[in-house]
């Protein structure tokens, strides 16, 4: 049993939702989204809330009565707040900055990387050292952070790298000198 398929999912206002058979289409402030709902799964409005339910009772639809719940609430959230990422750089000499839409990072390689984001993705950069990521899909900000992050992960010596804004880092200690 799915405890947060179970979960009704409240509506913001000024958000619009259209349910036509198995495609499910949302629209708010920040922009519009669709989903196609799998078989086995229904989607029904009572008044401002979407409630998630399943037809036959398999593996496979238990398994994606939370999925389809956590992703249609992502969509309704997303297109009347948005959602965003913040990422910090530290170490010396390491940088970001934007040119058009892309995000360019110099980051003690011997050339500058570029990073072109989807078009629905807005990337931004404050003091040369703090990037933030903002649009409506959930997984396209995640996935775009996440590979930001993976050109210079943060290492545990000294802490140089990019992390994520509240992300800690456990510190080891060096060499002992004798």
């Amino acid at each position: 049993m799915s405890r947060i398929g179970k979960k009704e999912i409240n509506i913001p206002e000024k958000t619009e939702i259209t349910i036509d058979k198995s495609i499910i289409k949302i629209k708010g402030n920040k922009g519009e989204m669709s989903y196609a709902i799998p078989n086995n799964i229904q989607v029904t409005q009572e008044n401002k809330k979407l409630i998630v339910t399943k037809n036959i009772i398999t593996k496979q639809t238990q398994a994606l009565h939370g999925l389809t719940r956590s992703i249609i609430n992502n969509m309704t959230i997303g297109t009347s707040t948005g959602f965003n990422k913040k990422l910090i750089i530290e170490g010396v000499g390491y940088r970001a900055q934007t040119s058009g839409k892309k995000l360019i990072l110099n980051l003690g390689y011997s050339h500058p990387i570029e990073i072109e984001p989807p078009k629905d993705i807005e990337i931004t950069v404050d003091n040369n050292t703090q990037i933030t990521i903002s649009g409506i899909n959930k997984e396209k900000v995640g996935q775009i952070a996440a590979r930001i992050r993976s050109t210079r992960p943060p290492e545990p010596y000294k802490g140089k790298g990019i992390r994520y804004e509240n992300e800690t880092i456990r510190r080891k200690v060096g060499k002992a000198g004798k």
